[in-house]
């Protein structure tokens, strides 16, 4: 039995008895080079054995320091983050040399019928324009002076064509004008970046970061502001562009000054005031030629305050109920308070309603007039008592409330609708023009023809979200 079970286990299959040394290679399939001119797997992993592999060379960390003619990117990963410094510290021994151009458009007023509004922005409804050129204003009263030829025309509205909002090639269009402007000698290629200050789909509020900054010496920022290609651009677009140098200062303003009438509130009071007597007409001439520099101010405000005698001297305490304040006024006080912000109305109207109004806002410092009245009769004698704030006194006084605040000149913001209010604008840091009449409009270092005040923080760089939480 034994020398059967030794015969029978002798005729099992052996490993030593195969021609390779290894059971996989004996029995693997032999793949040929195919008609293609493709290897197979096994003349591939053949080839490879007797291949000497050098160690990959050792790894650099990334130093935080990219090319500047090609910045790397980060992409193919669900990220999209392009590595350059554009918004950096600027190196060692040099100074920033950027420009902040703050784009609104303007959502209340389209040039043109628009049908194609974003889901989330209903249509304006129709306001009147608070721009409007009296009839009887004319661009000279020397009928030999007057123009030979017809203004050209406006250039085509393009916001009907690429979206009621500042769309990308509105932001392209920006930036080929700045390019197309002198640089200096030596300067990089114009880089840009930009922040939607609202909605990021459809914004209607964007700030755009550029540098360098056109050559001085060839336009400063003075006149870059009132560059024809300026105007051009934010009319075809229907936008208003504010320029300012990017500093610390334009983010931190600690005194902001405003006009009252058709600034603060919607109406010009004297003409209130007129009206209750039945003069609006003649006073109100007066006021547009004022208000449009044609007149001087306070030989035209004795004019018209002649024309109030006999008015009940009660009369201020009843407009109290007629009083429209602007939209956007009372939140903005108030964002500017929780910022720390001092804040004044410097008025050419009349003190009980400027003082009235600011202690309803919470304004800290109102300025403006006082007419005399008759102590039997309880009525105005026709007479300005003490100094006119003329736009004189305006600066005057702009100046003195910043010394006493401690305020540097550049953290000062003034805005005003008239004439009489370039002159604390331009002492101010930054001079907004709201709504204004068009030679405040030019001479302004920024213009706002919004419906809200409250477009004023975003010039300051505030997001829509940081400008609902400084007005809870």
């Amino acid at each position: 039995m034994a020398d059967t079970a030794k015969t029978s286990r002798a005729g099992r299959p052996s490993l030593g008895g195969m021609r390779a040394s290894s059971y996989l290679q004996e029995h693997q399939q032999y793949r040929p080079p195919q008609p293609d001119g493709h290897e197979g797997i096994d003349s591939i992993v053949e080839r490879t054995q007797s291949i000497n592999i050098a160690a990959s060379p050792p790894f650099k960390p990334y130093n935080g320091v990219p090319s500047s003619s090609s910045p790397p990117k980060i992409v193919d990963s669900g990220l999209n983050h392009t590595l350059s410094h554009t918004n950096c510290q600027p190196v060692p021994g040099t100074t920033s040399d950027r420009l902040i151009a703050t784009i609104i458009y303007k959502t209340q007023s389209p040039r043109i019928a628009i049908t194609d509004y974003p889901a989330d922005r209903a249509p304006p409804s129709p306001v009147p324009s608070k721009r409007t050129i009296p009839s009887d204003l004319a661009p000279t009263r020397t009928h030999s002076q007057f123009p030979l030829e017809p203004p050209p025309p406006d250039p085509e509205p393009l916001d009907h064509l690429y979206g009621s909002y500042i769309s990308p090639l509105c932001l392209t269009s920006f930036l080929h004008l700045i390019s197309s402007l002198p640089s200096k000698s030596g300067s990089q290629t114009l880089t840009s970046s930009h922040r939607c200050l609202d909605n990021p789909a459809h914004p209607s509020i964007v700030e755009l970061t550029f540098s360098p900054t056109p050559d001085p010496t060839y336009l400063t920022l003075s006149d870059l502001r009132k560059h024809e290609l300026l105007y051009r651009f934010e009319r075809e677009w229907n936008v208003d562009v504010i320029l300012q140098p990017d500093t610390v200062l334009r983010r931190y303003p600690r005194l902001v000054v405003f006009d009252m009438d058709s600034t603060l509130i919607e109406q010009e009071v004297i003409d209130l005031v007129a009206a209750s007597i039945g003069v609006e007409a003649e006073v109100s001439s007066i006021t547009a030629r004022a208000m449009n520099g044609e007149l001087d101010f306070s030989s035209s405000f004795r004019e018209r305050v002649k024309l109030l005698k006999g008015v009940d001297a009660h009369i201020f305490t009843h407009l109290r109920n007629v009083i429209t304040t602007t939209k956007g006024a009372r939140e903005l006080i108030r964002a500017l308070k929780r910022m720390g912000v001092k804040t004044a109305v410097l008025s050419g109207g009349f003190i009980p309603l400027t003082s009235w109004l600011a202690s309803d806002l919470g304004i800290d410092y109102a300025y403006a007039n006082s007419l005399a009245s008759d102590a039997d009769t309880h009525t105005f004698t026709g007479e300005v008592v003490g100094d006119i704030v003329n736009a004189e006194r305006k600066r005057d006084l702009l100046l003195e409330i910043a010394a006493k605040e401690g305020a540097n000149l550049e953290q000062v913001v003034a805005v005003g609708d008239g004439a009489n209010d370039l002159l604390m604008m331009g002492a101010a840091g930054l001079g907004v023009a709201w709504n204004a009449k068009p030679v405040v409009q030019m001479e302004a270092k920024a213009r706002l023809n919004g419906e809200s005040l409250l477009d004023l923080l975003h010039v300051f760089g505030l997001t829509a979200e940081e400008v609902e939480v400084l007005t809870r």
